[in-house]
């Protein structure tokens, strides 16, 4: 599941569909010209000869030279003498393209300056990305955007219609009811191999399981010397991935509360592992809420009935897999964890805000 938006670019606006990555920098959207190609583009991609605001990023535009501190995409010049992109995200999917300036048209009256993004070509996905981690070329950062939230609706059925939830650029009429806790941020003197300085860090401290409180360590949850154990969080992450202690733990206790039931052998998208045949409500019932507890006493709760969900077949998994299967060696928050929540990014002030709400009437 990823959560998609959809916004206006170029002159005039052209509507794309960018999915919301709090977890990258790079923001990119499908270029095509509409003219008749040998196969036709997606319908939703963007024509940069019908926008006067479009512009291309020349080989010799600072960014398009290697090294540029907390930028690390690959670039290079191509044969047309254009800065040419190329990234791999940590699912293993690639965008490539070439890196260029465009508008993006935040109300009939209000638009940004032309910000640079990506102009991918070649790319299978039918959506471009929408990069909004702590990055200088975010497009929250680029945009000055302070304060961003959105509101994750419930999973459909594997075969429903999808569900729209909110999403807001700025003050959010509901943030009084929200409980923060601060991002933990790292100066350039504390740079780890492992680490990844420029996503959203929560100071995760325990996760609770029915009415057990797991022993994990909390050195489990906190980046290490080295990096590892940063707990992100992640809109464009579909599940929750935990580091191998706190997975074992996890793992354990399903085990020992509904160990019978799991569905032995089957590993769901190569990922999720603590599958089950039968009624996930009832399943649900038995294993209990599963509590993601953070520094100050917020406490994230995803109610028994719904901690499975629903992967099609008429099997139901639980959403969290261990952080060996991306290669990484932190734990993510995922977009399944986040669901029936408001989760605002209060960039200003270097916090996070969660509040519960019905995200299919988020947004009125």
């Amino acid at each position: 599941m990823a959560l998609i938006v959809s916004l206006p670019i170029g002159t005039p606006p052209q509507t794309q569909q960018m999915v919301l990555d709090t977890g990258s920098q790079l923001s990119w959207i499908q270029c095509n010209k509409k003219m008749p190609p040998k196969k036709p583009p997606p319908t939703t991609s963007f024509d940069p000869s019908l926008s006067s605001s479009f512009s291309v990023l020349p080989c010799n535009h600072p960014i398009c030279k290697p090294r540029v501190p907390d930028f690390t995409l690959p670039t290079s010049c191509d044969q047309n003498r254009l800065c040419h992109y190329s990234y791999f995200y940590a699912d293993g999917t690639l965008a490539e393209g070439n890196l260029i300036r465009e508008k993006f048209a935040l109300s009939s009256t209000q638009s940004t300056p032309p910000l640079i993004l990506g102009c991918a070509t070649d790319t299978s996905d039918a959506q471009g990305i929408l990069g909004m981690n702590l990055g200088r070329l975010s497009f929250a950062s680029q945009a000055k955007i302070t304060k961003f939230s959105y509101c994750t609706p419930l999973r459909p059925s594997h075969d429903g219609a999808p569900p729209s939830g909110g999403f807001y650029l700025g003050q959010n009429p509901n943030s009084k009811t929200f409980q923060y806790v601060n991002i933990l941020t790292f100066s350039d003197s504390q740079r780890m191999p492992n680490l990844d300085p420029l996503a959203f860090t929560l100071p995760l401290v325990g996760i609770r399981l029915g009415a057990r409180k797991l022993n994990v360590s909390a050195a489990a949850f906190r980046p290490n010397a080295g990096g590892v154990g940063q707990t992100m969080i992640d809109s464009g992450s579909e599940y929750t991935y935990l580091v191998e202690e706190a997975y074992t733990k996890v793992r354990g206790a399903i085990l020992e509360s509904v160990g019978a039931k799991l569905k032995k052998g089957y590993v769901y998208e190569g990922v999720l592992d603590m599958c089950f045949d039968g009624d996930a409500i009832s399943i649900g019932r038995l294993i209990g809420d599963l509590v993601f507890e953070y520094e100050k006493g917020v406490e994230v709760v995803i109610e028994k009935e719904r901690v499975l969900g629903d992967v099609g077949g008429g099997v139901h998994c639980l959403g969290i897999g261990r952080s060996d299967s991306l290669g990484i060696p932190g734990n993510i928050i995922g977009n399944v964890h986040q669901q029936n929540m408001w989760v605002e990014y209060d960039l200003a002030n270097r916090r996070v805000g969660f509040g519960r709400a019905d995200c299919s009437r988020s947004v009125l």
